[in-house]
């Protein structure tokens, strides 16, 4: 069974639904996770900046924060991302795109790490970059990984 939820308990931005739905779906698809239970919540800076607080000790608002509620190699991918539209709208207006390629980028990166990619390393961060650049064309969206 698969299952995309999307929340956005936050007016700033206008989530277009069926697309972030469509975009989660080709890297799950991509990474061969065929089961899934994922939540995406689209939040504002005093939501996000709490959250990474208190599970990250980082205190600031951030972009995406993922919460994975299954264990590796678990049958069932299930997780939870965190988004912070404030932050992808700061950044999107300094890089000069628009605030849903932001969004996408951050909905392909936290489920990359919900699929066990991780960006601790040089080697392993360059290997994370490829993955969005991959999937960011996958979905036809310009490559504006960092």
């Amino acid at each position: 069974m698969s299952k995309i939820s999307i929340h956005s308990p936050q007016e700033r931005i206008t989530i277009d639904r069926g697309r972030m739905r469509e975009i989660a779906r080709a890297v799950l698809d991509g990474e061969a996770v065929k089961d899934h239970e994922i939540s995406l919540a689209f939040v504002d800076n005093v939501t996000i900046h709490r959250l990474n607080k208190q599970y990250l000790d980082h205190d600031e608002p951030t972009d995406v924060i993922t919460f994975p509620y299954s264990n590796a190699g678990a049958r069932k991918l299930e997780g939870e991302l965190v988004i912070g539209v404030e932050v992808a709208q700061e950044q999107a207006a300094e890089r000069g795109h628009d605030v849903q390629i932001e969004l996408s980028l951050y909905v392909i990166h936290g489920l990359l790490h919900l699929c066990g990619y991780n960006d601790k390393s040089p080697r392993d961060e360059a290997t994370m970059r490829e993955r969005e650049r991959h999937y960011l064309a996958k979905v036809g969206l310009p490559d504006i990984v960092a």
